[in-house]
């Protein structure tokens, strides 16, 4: 009975690692990233922010037709908020206001085979994105999930180019 189990567990287990291996994740100088980790001792290393942001990325593989892969250069990350040291020690405290959204720099390549499909290079936000969060959006870099996640769909999923802008 007990092998009865392990045989569609492990079925399951390479399907998800196949459909995450759609999509390539690299982090170009991370060090130098903007805010991806608490450079005050408190909050989380750049390590978990850069495992947990590489989990989030590769999980889109699921939303790719089979025979497609996308690679994704993360250039910066602006995690959403600011933290406040000493607030709540030693954890510290990350505020999000809307004038703090989360902010990607990314550039990817979405292929067939060996044919581009499409390819850019972009900042990646939303200033309304307290506006769009889920109610039930708990846990650590659930704004962050969601700007990638409506990034992925409208970029790569349904293929509309980024928006033009004036100068800044």
């Amino acid at each position: 009975m007990r092998g009865g189990f392990l045989l569609p567990a492990l079925a399951l287990s390479f399907t998800a690692n196949a459909a995450a291996a759609q999509v390539s994740v690299r982090f170009v100088e991370p060090e130098r990233y903007t805010d991806a980790e608490n450079r005050l001792g408190s909050g989380l290393s750049l390590r978990v922010t850069l495992g947990e942001i590489r989990r989030i990325v590769e999980g889109f593989g699921r939303d790719l037709p089979a025979g497609r892969t996308l690679t994704v250069d993360i250039l910066d990350i602006d995690l959403a908020g600011i933290e406040r040291p000493g607030a709540n020690v030693p954890f510290g405290l990350r505020v999000v206001s809307d004038i703090t959204p989360p902010r990607f720099r990314l550039r990817y390549v979405l292929s067939e085979g060996r044919r581009r499909i499409t390819a850019g290079e972009e900042a990646v936000t939303d200033p309304n994105f307290l506006l769009k969060a889920s109610r039930l959006a708990n846990g650590t870099f659930a704004y962050e999930r969601d700007l990638l996640r409506d990034w992925f769909r409208r970029r790569i999923v349904e293929g509309r180019p980024a928006a033009e802008r004036g100068p800044q």
